[in-house]
């Protein structure tokens, strides 16, 4: 029991902290970061090359669309597939989408892929390269469920 009181005890004598209060001004906007320790709203990758960025961006789509992730392998037939192009900058926003190949028979999905890269954003800041260029392609079942290249479970 004395060793427990002594343990307590010395719990109650601590020295002051001797880092000052660094807590950002009231004035700052919240979507404001402090360039020295703050994290973007994203995270950060540390992803050295556009290809391993790809796992990254493909995580954090998913994890943004639960709910729209198609579950196991995928049909053997399609309704659309896509390759795009995602631009993103140092602080993990969406600067551009380009094309490689859109379904052309399926407008619908191509603005609704669209919508959910911007809408998913910030996406994991690419610490290592400042900025990236990465490349999906985009599986798309009729429900209008999805999966990603990246991270696919294949199909029947």
């Amino acid at each position: 029991m004395v060793a427990v009181v002594a343990a307590f005890s010395g719990c109650a004598n601590r020295p002051a902290d001797p880092t000052p209060n660094t807590a950002p001004s009231a004035s700052a906007p919240p979507d404001q970061t402090n360039a020295t320790n703050a994290i973007p709203l994203g995270g950060v990758s540390g992803a050295g090359t556009a290809r391993e960025y790809r796992r990254d961006a493909a995580t954090h789509l998913y994890n943004r669309n639960k709910e729209r992730i198609y579950a196991g392998k995928m049909p053997p037939l399609l309704y659309a597939v896509g390759v795009l192009q995602v631009h993103i900058d140092a602080r993990g926003n969406v600067t551009g989408l380009d094309w490689m190949r859109a379904p052309s028979h399926a407008p619908e999905v191509v603005a609704e892929i669209e919508r959910s890269v911007r809408e998913a954003a910030p996406y994991p800041a690419p610490a290592k390269m400042g900025r990236v260029v990465y490349t999906d392609t985009w599986l798309w079942e009729k429900s209008g469920k999805f999966q990603l290249d990246t991270l696919t479970e294949g199909q029947l």
